[in-house]
């Protein structure tokens, strides 16, 4: 099922979670909705499955327009992030329950509901616990029913509200690797809500990075992590690091200092800021290394960070060192220089 929604608004009272929204998804995708809280990413969700009417725009599925139906008439899967199980029925029936509530005229016989519930958890891998209550299931168990019950009416998108936001670290690695396995197998279309990065990098085929109510850029992860559009994307989708400074004759000059760097692409003269990823700096005493004093060293598993303070810039930042054991590592109050293999400039106002 294709999905095109076109030009949506949404607002409460003064307040407009959904600017202009355009978003063209593809049958059989996994797309991921990322943002921070307030972004609108749940709202488009929730737009999408007919559970918040929308105040301008369209919602098509396929050749229907969708904007005006019901949530039983759109036959959408909808995964909420605490599972809302039905505590009283066993994990069967719970999967069963969408087929069961059906009109009698689309209601398929009792045994052919149990069925294909039963062929769900087999599929999901928990057809041994077809019997207990989910009070009786761990978190990761009960995220799978709810995603089997989401299936079971054969929905023609399947739609995740923060699907492993209630569950620890371990778990949701897991179920991430799991659910793009259960995708790959089914071919839904599949959107999904998160604030994790890793979780939409890791899953999805394309990312929809949104931030106020608008959609910033939409990319595969790829794109989005290595080629990011705005300086919001870059400082919101991995580790970065911001430089003030001004673009002169086509290079780039951070404040309070004298050396320069080459602009990836052109642009007018005037303020700006460069982003760079803490591993794509360097240590060097080349002529355009910017001088800095170490503020500060941690240590990570595979690498030690550097918090550099580069002079005329507010605030440090960080650089990533890979772990060696015959290297040295400068101590804090170091005096340095520091270069980059990639960075990012983008013009400010």
């Amino acid at each position: 099922m294709q999905i095109r929604i076109q030009h949506l608004e949404k607002h409460y009272g003064r307040y407009a979670a959904l600017r202009g929204v355009d978003l063209d998804i593809r049958s059989g995708e996994l797309i991921a909705l990322l943002g921070p809280s307030g972004s609108g990413k749940t709202t488009l969700l929730r737009a999408i499955a007919g559970l918040e009417t929308v105040d301008g725009g369209r919602i098509r599925f396929g050749d229907r327009d969708a904007t005006t139906l019901s949530v039983q008439e759109r036959r959408v899967g909808f995964v909420f992030q605490h599972y809302a199980l039905f505590r009283h029925m066993r994990v069967l029936d719970n999967v069963a329950f969408g087929l069961d509530c059906r009109p009698r005229r689309d209601r398929p016989a009792r045994a052919e509901i149990e069925r294909r519930a039963l062929d769900l958890l087999t599929r999901v891998q928990l057809a041994d616990l077809r019997d207990r209550l989910p009070d009786q299931l761990s978190g990761g168990q009960r995220q799978r029913v709810a995603l089997a019950r989401a299936m079971a009416i054969d929905p023609t998108v399947l739609l995740l509200d923060e699907p492993f936001g209630a569950l620890d670290a371990k778990v949701r690695v897991e179920l991430r690797r799991w659910l793009r396995e259960i995708h790959d197998a089914t071919g839904y279309t599949t959107v999904f809500v998160t604030h994790d990065q890793d979780e939409a990098l890791e899953l999805a085929d394309r990312v929809v990075v949104m931030n106020a109510g608008r959609i910033e850029q939409i990319g595969t992860p790829d794109e989005i992590y290595t080629q990011p559009a705005t300086p919001f994307v870059f400082d919101f989708v991995g580790r970065s690091n911001r430089l003030r400074g001004r673009i002169d004759q086509g290079r780039f000059r951070p404040d309070g200092q004298t050396r320069s760097w080459a602009l990836p692409e052109p642009l007018a003269d005037g303020p700006a800021q460069l982003f760079v990823r803490p591993h794509d700096l360097r240590l060097d005493a080349r002529d355009d290394g910017l001088d800095a004093v170490v503020h500060q060293v941690r240590r990570r598993a595979d690498r030690h960070v550097l918090s550099v303070q580069v002079a005329g810039q507010d605030t440090p930042f960080d650089l990533d060192l890979p772990v060696h054991a015959d290297a040295e590592v400068p101590a804090p109050g170091a005096r340095l220089q520091v270069g980059a293999t990639r960075y990012r400039v983008f013009a400010t106002a």
